[in-house]
């Protein structure tokens, strides 16, 4: 491809307007809606990860708009009326083709590079965890790009209609829904009896990726492999369509992509614990004495271990061999709608539980407590409130000596708490202290099998 044929292809053609049309929806739809990728460990400023998969997650509306400007790049010809001309020239269709092509592959995949250098300059201030396992993730999303981009340009010129855009336009969009709903995940059923649905191999073949749950969850090196062939295969076909003058060469253009599919799909793990899977070296932990955090997390230790060490001792004090001797940043991932499981001897934490994220000094100790005390028995990626944020405030009073909620509880619930907890507050303060010690004890283990009703059974109930 010859340099100045592109510079002339970047200064002269709408090339450049399809890396804007591509950054500026992005943009806006990151700064404009307060949403998931704003909040918490996982927000899409906070660590390189999240970045390049919240990033990613933006093509499930960034790539039909690809393919479609793509097809709306190959109709060029056809619309200059001077095809005929054109394929009368010496020079060979294959270079017209590439100078066509790579002009709108550089302003895609630059404006996406812009995308996430603007997540990753707000990233290095705020995290000291640096790594480069995140760039696999983001060049593939180009890619994804770049090879829409050009079998969006071969339909058009195989179908040069004022129609094709915009139906190959929604023909991606429908094909990404379809990956990332009803054809992309099959449905499950917990050890617990819940139903889930997860995503399968074939979802894999779709741009986008699954909302980010984890700071430390990455995408596997067998999906970047399958991935990047998928899309070979797919912008070789878009190249040969193209270049292609006959109806049975447009025909032979097909093999490509369909090759690349069959190959990819050969690859591409079908167990979801193989597709996302923890990123070890961002999930070692970094202690101080007995509280641990993930690397990702090592800028929160200096404020976490005085706390947590203050925790330890205070629940020493009150369940003696029975108390847990570490606390540590929970890197288990279980799938969706599992029940959690939890450890007698670790406090295990989380920066995302509200308690935890909104406490410090004194208040994290408490929190740090009730967490030892009663984990919290929600199936994973569920919302719920009750009795184990009640069991917590009480749990975490007895141990303190004053009741009163726990940093982090919602504000409208806070009068709940109150009228909830206060009476069992009351009665199990009333009774001798070593059956106050009996009920806690009991109650305690209740939360961390998860097999019982921690509330109820400090209101002197029974566990169920």
């Amino acid at each position: 491809m010859n340099g100045s044929v592109l510079r002339i292809e970047l200064r002269r053609s709408v090339a450049p307007w399809a890396g804007v049309v591509v950054l500026v929806p992005a943009l806006a739809f990151l700064y404009l809606l307060d949403g998931a990728w704003w909040n918490g460990t996982t927000a899409w400023t906070a660590q390189w990860t999240p970045l390049a998969l919240w990033t990613r997650g933006l093509l499930f509306y960034l790539w039909p708009l690809a393919v479609g400007l793509g097809a709306l790049q190959g109709l060029r010809d056809h619309r200059s009326k001077m095809s005929e001309l054109l394929t009368s020239t010496p020079r060979p269709a294959r270079h017209r083709a590439a100078t066509l092509a790579g002009a709108t592959a550089i302003t895609l995949a630059s404006a996406f590079a812009f995308l996430v250098l603007v997540g990753g300059v707000q990233v290095l201030a705020h995290t000291e965890y640096t790594h480069v396992g995140w760039l696999p993730v983001s060049l593939v999303g180009a890619l994804f790009l770049v090879a829409g981009s050009v079998l969006g340009m071969g339909a058009g010129r195989a179908l040069p209609s004022p129609l094709t855009p915009p139906a190959l336009a929604m023909s991606a969009f429908v094909f990404t829904a379809l990956m990332h709903m009803s054809l992309g995940r099959t449905q499950t059923n917990t050890a617990d009896g819940f139903t889930s649905t997860e995503p399968n191999r074939i979802s894999l073949l779709s741009p986008t990726v699954e909302e980010v749950r984890e700071a430390f969850v990455t995408l596997s090196a067998s999906v970047h492999v399958g991935q990047t062939i998928w899309l070979l295969g797919m912008a070789v076909t878009g190249f040969a369509l193209l270049v292609a003058a006959t109806p049975r060469a447009r025909l032979a253009a097909l093999a490509p992509v369909l090759a690349g599919a069959t190959v990819a799909l050969l690859i591409l793990p079908s167990d979801p614990r193989r597709m996302y899977v923890v990123d070890e070296a961002a999930a070692e932990l970094v202690c101080d004495g007995p509280v641990c955090v993930t690397k990702t997390q090592q800028a929160r230790l200096a404020d976490l271990a005085g706390p947590g060490k203050e925790a330890l001792r205070l629940l020493h004090g009150v369940l003696g061999d029975q108390a847990p001797l570490s606390v540590r940043e929970n890197t288990a991932v279980l799938p969706e709608g599992s029940t959690p499981q939890w450890s007698r001897k670790t406090v295990l934490l989380d920066f995302d539980d509200a308690i935890v994220a909104a406490a410090k000094g004194g208040e994290l100790t408490r929190a740090l407590i009730a967490k030892g005390m009663v984990p919290g028995c929600t199936p994973v990626g569920w919302g719920s409130f009750g009795g184990d944020d009640y069991a917590q405030t009480i749990a975490a009073g007895w141990v303190l000596g004053d009741l009163k909620p726990l940093r982090g509880t919602p504000a409208r619930m806070r009068r709940e708490v109150e009228s909830e907890t206060r009476p069992v507050w009351e009665k199990l303060t009333a009774l001798p202290r070593s059956e106050q010690a009996a009920r806690i004890n009991a109650m305690r283990a209740a939360a961390l099998s998860c097999e019982g009703d921690p509330f109820e059974v400090l209101s002197g109930g029974a566990s169920r």
